[in-house]
């Protein structure tokens, strides 16, 4: 399987973040996209009064769903679209072969009021070893515009430290860098075409838009971590029997 090209290698290296269009087909996604309506439907109807805080949000027309997490260990589809060759020959290029994914989740972000993700960095959450040895790939279910809410980086940031992070009260998920440390950083759209996905390094700085369009901009996120890799200073508690072998 052919891997990232090397000026793209060169490009995410130099930015912390690069994207690749048509790793996955429009029926794939397709698929992706009912499967994921299926879950929800099932998620919400046993979710539990004190899970609400973690993944639903309140919205303009009512309460919506705004994540699920692990579908590669929760749905098969997903399990499979993770382990997809095209796929892991990008992921292998990145950090190096001989990898395992240990954390998924899909994102939401409905139409007309899928609120903004604030400015974070992965490797606070994950706190690896090797911060190098894992990357995240985004996959754009639907097309990821300024509009819709595509993510935002701050090119370079991985090559500096680790920020601290605060999260609002009564929002436990909602890590986040505060917005005085932010001041002068200068955050880039980085849109997604549908089937693309985004290659990030879990020390760059990004957030991400509120949904101001009329379409949702749904996308499942991969993270990856090399084989020699392990998380040194987790932030947030790890169930590490999710770690799944990919190669």
């Amino acid at each position: 399987m052919t891997g990232l090209p090397a000026e793209q290698l060169e490009a995410y290296r130099a930015r912390g973040h690069v994207t690749v269009a048509g790793v996955f087909t429009s029926t794939e996604i397709d698929r992706a996209i009912t499967d994921i309506e299926v879950w929800s439907t099932e998620t919400l109807a046993r979710m539990r009064p004190e899970d609400r805080q973690w993944y639903i949000e309140e919205t303009k027309d009512g309460p919506v769903l705004r994540k699920l997490d692990n579908p590669h260990s929760e749905r098969p589809l997903f399990l499979e679209l993770a382990r997809k060759p095209a796929l892991i020959a990008l992921v292998e290029t990145i950090i190096g072969p001989g990898v395992s994914l240990y954390f998924s989740q899909v994102f939401m972000k409905p139409a007309r009021g899928g609120g903004p993700k604030p400015a974070h960095q992965d490797n606070y959450y994950f706190g690896p070893a090797d911060p190098d040895g894992l990357v995240t790939a985004w996959l754009a279910l639907d097309e990821a515009t300024v509009e819709n809410g595509c993510m935002r980086f701050a090119d370079g940031s991985h090559k500096r430290d680790i920020l601290q992070h605060d999260a609002p009260s009564g929002q436990p998920f909602n890590l986040q860098v505060p917005e005085a440390v932010l001041d002068g950083v200068d955050m880039s759209p980085a849109p997604v075409p549908r089937g693309g996905v985004s290659f990030h390094h879990g020390g760059v700085l990004h957030n991400s838009g509120d949904n101001k369009s009329n379409r949702p901009r749904r996308a499942c996120a991969f993270h990856y971590i090399t084989n020699s890799n392990h998380f040194a200073n987790p932030t947030l508690a790890y169930d590490e029997r999710l770690m799944t072998p990919i190669s």
